[in-house]
């Protein structure tokens, strides 16, 4: 078996294509009405298809999983992130743990937390 995909509902799947694209350099492989496979695996799915097919409501911004990037300039994807994104809401700026690696976390525009950090 092989993981192959990690889906996360957004409210505006163009907003969002371009979110991934300009913070993390993903670009769309497949986009198919409100679903939209970008490189990387990463789903971008609307938030009503999902809605419908979970026939409930859907709980945003609950901390309850991340999405993990990996990037070696961290500073200099700091400073892109506060110039694109000004109004982004941070759940920690930029830190160095006790071991050596760089991190922060901080929410997309739909309230799914992100975690940066260097590699390890």
């Amino acid at each position: 078996m092989k993981l192959k995909n990690v889906l996360i509902v957004v409210d505006d799947i163009e907003k969002s294509k371009k979110y991934y694209h300009d913070l993390f350099g993903l670009d769309v492989v497949l986009d198919n009405d409100g679903n939209v496979i970008l490189t990387e695996g990463l789903v971008l799915q609307d938030r009503t298809i999902w809605k419908s097919f979970l026939k409930s409501e859907i709980e945003g911004k609950n901390n309850a999983s991340e999405l993990y990037f990996e990037e070696a300039d961290i500073e200099g994807f700091v400073e892109r992130l506060e110039r694109l994104y000004p109004e982004t809401e941070y759940v920690n700026k930029l830190m160095e743990h006790s071991w050596g690696q760089k991190v922060m976390r901080f929410y997309d525009p739909d309230g799914n937390l992100i975690e940066v950090g260097t590699p390890m």
